[in-house]
């Protein structure tokens, strides 16, 4: 169940929401800025339940109560995400029916009526400027999150009236914490050294090495998910390979050479991905 013990490497973030909870300082809009798969729509997703939970006296979603199984079914009639008719952008329209046209609407259920708008970076300037009439003057009982990974592409006049957060870069130990912590639960059988290569290769995107991970847990049936594994699943080939083939060029080995060379090619990895 989503909750905020699951945020890694963003401490200071949920905090800082769990806090605002707890004292009922909300502010009517927030910003979540980071990189791609950092969590961004996870915490705007938590944060919402959090606040629109029946439960009293906590600061995070119970997971239990009707109005945060509404929001894990996706059917909160409060908890509005703006979405896009066209893939490259978020137009003006979207703005006005999907913000502006139902924002006079009191909350049917709850406090809060609360509207996420992911890649708000692809909102045009139109819609911008329409989102913006919105903010100068929002209602007592709405909250707006924006989550975006390119912040500059944000108006400065919207990003001035929002409570910012950058997310920090998850580093891999962060990453590796959390996979552990996973496998252990899921009772998945793979090295740490498995999970190293998982963690560097997803490039700080948690949700990338969690999608990774639940993608190998089948080979942990039946024995032990190695590094190899990792590998073989990405297409790449792994540092050890690479010395051994270094070692017999050097070494002026060539037949030995080549029958590394081949198991790498047969394996599917490009000549120039080799070179």
């Amino acid at each position: 169940m989503p909750n905020f013990k699951d945020i890694y490497g963003q401490e200071q973030i949920v905090d800082h929401l769990e806090n605002a909870i707890a004292s009922g300082k909300i502010s009517h809009a927030y910003i979540i800025n980071g990189e791609r798969s950092s969590g961004k729509e996870f915490i705007a997703n938590v944060f919402a339940m959090a606040l629109q939970c029946e439960s009293t006296g906590q600061e995070k979603p119970c997971n239990e109560c009707h109005s945060c199984k509404q929001a894990l079914s996706g059917n909160h009639p409060d908890i509005i995400r703006v979405t896009h008719e066209k893939p490259a952008t978020i137009g003006v329209e979207d703005i006005r029916t999907g913000v502006n046209d139902d924002i006079i609407i009191k909350p049917y259920s709850s406090d809060w009526k609360i509207y996420i708008i992911s890649e708000a970076e692809k909102m045009t300037v139109q819609a911008q400027n329409a989102l913006l009439k919105t903010l100068e003057e929002p209602p007592e009982n709405v909250i707006f999150i924006l989550a975006t990974t390119e912040v500059h592409k944000v108006l400065d006049t919207i990003k001035s009236r929002c409570q910012r957060f950058d997310f920090r870069r998850i580093t891999t130990d962060d990453i590796v914490k959390h996979l552990r912590y996973i496998s252990d639960e899921e009772k998945i059988n793979i090295s740490d050294d498995a999970l190293f290569t998982i963690a560097k290769n997803s490039a700080g995107g948690m949700r990338d090495s969690i999608s990774l991970l639940d993608q190998l847990s089948l080979l942990g049936v039946s024995k032990q998910v190695t590094s190899e594994d990792v590998n073989a699943i990405l297409g790449r080939i792994s540092f050890d390979i690479l010395n051994k083939l270094s070692s017999k060029i050097i070494d002026a080995k060539p037949n030995e050479a080549i029958e590394i060379l081949n198991d790498i090619y047969n394996s599917g990895n490009d000549p120039l991905q080799i070179l």
